[in-house]
């Protein structure tokens, strides 16, 4: 399968699934290991939000392939949930599509690095 042949909702839906897997090692990593304690560190990475605000951090090291893929996934047809605007929730999906599309890719070594930057400052702001 090529990322070509997804749309970007399917690649979103994708890539949704990759962040919260890298968020479950993160948390681990970080010692946070009881599942109640995980799932409240994880709403500082999960929530459309909080991807929304991430993504602010790492639009400027994105490659022009990486930039298309991305808007591939902003401009997906998505309806936002009241938990975020409208803007925020595209950005998040366009971001998970992003995201999406590196893993079909097999690109794992970019994926980290991206989610490193993004997520750095909800990473310092877990217990060490």
């Amino acid at each position: 399968m090529h990322h070509d042949e997804l749309g970007g909702a399917a690649l979103a839906y994708l890539g949704d699934a990759v962040i919260e897997v890298w968020v479950r090692k993160t948390l681990l990593e970080h010692g946070v290991t009881t599942p109640a304690a995980c799932n409240a560190e994880a709403l500082s990475f999960v929530t459309a939000r909080s991807q929304s605000e991430a993504f602010v951090h790492v639009e400027d090291m994105l490659t022009e392939r990486e930039r298309d893929l991305f808007r591939r996934g902003r401009n997906a047809h998505v309806t936002a949930p009241k938990s975020a605007s409208t803007a925020e929730y595209h950005r998040a999906t366009g971001f998970e599509s992003l995201i999406g599309a590196l893993y079909i890719d097999g690109e794992a070594d970019r994926i980290s690095e991206l989610l490193a930057a993004a997520f750095g400052d909800a990473v310092a702001g877990l217990p060490k």
